[in-house]
C-alpha cells in the first residue's frame, strides 16, 4: 500500500498546489477587484490603489496564487507568498492576540505553512515547470521515445 501511495505523490502535491493556488489568487482578485465579496472590511469593495500593505499583498496573492497554480515557478512565487503571509500574520494579527484562532491569523498562517510546503516540494506532478524542465532537457530534434533507456 505504501508503494501505490508513493507512486501517487507527486500528483497529490500537484493537486495540493493547484488549490492552494487558486484559493490564493481568489484573495488577491477579491481585493483588487472587488469580486467573489471583494476585500474584507471594505463593504464588497476593492483595496485602494497603492496602499500599504494590502493592496501590494493583493497584488502578491493575485500573481503568485496564478503562478502556483500554474505551477510556474513555484519555489520562487510560494517563497514571496509565504513571507507575505508570515509578514501579514506578525504585523496585522499578531498584535490583537497570540494565537490565530484568537486574532482571526488563520487564513495567514495556514497559506504561509502551505506556501513553505511548496517551496520545498516543487511543484509536484500537472505543473508548466516539469513540462518545461522536460523540454530543455531534451536535445534539439531528439525523439522522447530515443530518450529511454532499452531494457536489455
Amino acid at each position: 500500500m505504501t508503494d501505490r501511495l508513493d507512486s501517487a505523490q507527486p500528483y497529490a502535491i500537484g493537486l495540493f498546489r493547484i488549490v492552494i493556488g487558486l484559493l490564493f489568487a481568489a484573495h488577491g482578485a477579491a481585493s483588487l477587484f472587488g469580486v467573489l465579496g471583494g476585500a474584507a472590511g471594505t463593504d464588497a469593495g476593492s483595496i485602494p490603489s497603492g496602499t500599504w500593505p494590502g493592496w501590494y499583498a493583493a497584488v502578491i496573492q493575485l500573481v503568485g496564487g496564478a503562478l502556483v497554480l500554474l505551477g510556474l515557478g513555484t519555489r520562487g512565487a510560494a517563497f514571496l507568498a509565504s513571507g507575505s503571509m508570515a509578514y501579514a500574520y506578525f504585523d496585522v494579527h499578531q498584535s490583537t492576540a497570540l494565537w490565530p484562532i484568537q486574532n482571526g491569523g488563520e487564513p495567514s498562517t495556514l497559506f504561509c505553512w502551505a506556501m513553505l510546503l511548496l517551496v520545498f516540494t516543487g511543484s509536484g506532478a500537472l505543473g508548466l515547470d516539469r513540462l518545461l524542465t522536460a523540454r530543455t532537457t531534451r536535445a534539439p530534434g531528439e525523439d522522447e521515445r530515443a530518450a529511454e533507456p532499452v531494457a536489455a
